[in-house]
């Protein structure tokens, strides 16, 4: 079946793409300051993926780090609304009826448009408390929408997986799902200390521990799209 071909080939570079972006945003901030023209953007001495000491946008949004991040964040977003297109196609295949399908498109496409709008308006200044809530929003968007459709997505074909053995190795299809699990329980304990007001609480430093948990987070939800490429198996 072509389609679960283009599937499979095409997650890989949904991982590969912003991951690169984003690994090659810190990189340049931290370690190429000589290229950023504003020295109040150069970050030093951090490795947020365990200190926290700065968000995913923090390294994107300055000159010349958006260069990289935003075409990226555009590409990996066309690259996923072709990817749940070409997931409704599968499911169709094996059950044209499921009641699944449907929302695993709708969830699929929103979050590709929240990423598209969440990567336009990055690095655009605009002192304004709404302005600020609505770029929150729509990350928040994306990162629920996104998680939405992985989840709908490990459930129909968990659903049907009998037809799926001569298509998929069903150890990654397991990974999946305790990727997809893990994910939920990670966002369900972490939004209420994320929402705490302030940057401290009772000597709690919540500001990193959010973007420790932000780029953590990201590698988890671009880790889906590396199982999924191991997990089709090439169909002549």
């Amino acid at each position: 079946m072509d389609q679960i071909n283009k599937a499979k080939y095409i997650s890989i570079w949904i991982f590969i793409v912003p991951f690169i972006a984003v690994n090659t945003c810190l990189i340049l901030i931290t370690q190429f300051h000589e290229l950023f023209p504003n020295h109040e953007d150069i970050i030093h001495n951090t490795i947020p993926y365990f200190d926290g000491g700065a968000s995913i946008s923090r390294t994107a949004r300055p000159y010349p780090s958006w260069l990289v991040f935003k075409p990226a964040m555009f590409l990996t977003s066309f690259l996923l609304i072709k990817y749940w297109l070409f997931n409704k196609s599968i499911v169709s295949f094996f059950d044209k009826d499921h009641k699944n399908i449907k929302k695993i498109v709708y969830f699929g496409i929103a979050s590709a448009i929240a990423l598209t709008i969440h990567s336009i308006f990055l690095g655009i200044k605009f002192d304004n408390d709404i302005y600020k809530l609505f770029r929150r929003v729509v990350m928040l968007m994306f990162i629920s929408f996104e998680i939405v459709a992985q989840a709908y997505l490990v459930m129909t074909l968990y659903s049907f997986r009998d037809k799926l053995l001569k298509y998929i190795n069903k150890t990654y299809l397991t990974l999946k799902i305790y990727l997809v699990s893990i994910l939920i329980i990670v966002a369900t304990i972490s939004i209420p200390i994320i929402s705490l007001p302030g940057d401290n609480v009772m000597g709690f430093n919540v500001k990193y521990f959010k973007h420790a948990l932000e780029w953590n987070y990201f590698i988890g939800v671009i880790t889906f799209y590396l199982l999924t490429f191991f997990m089709w198996k090439k169909v002549d």
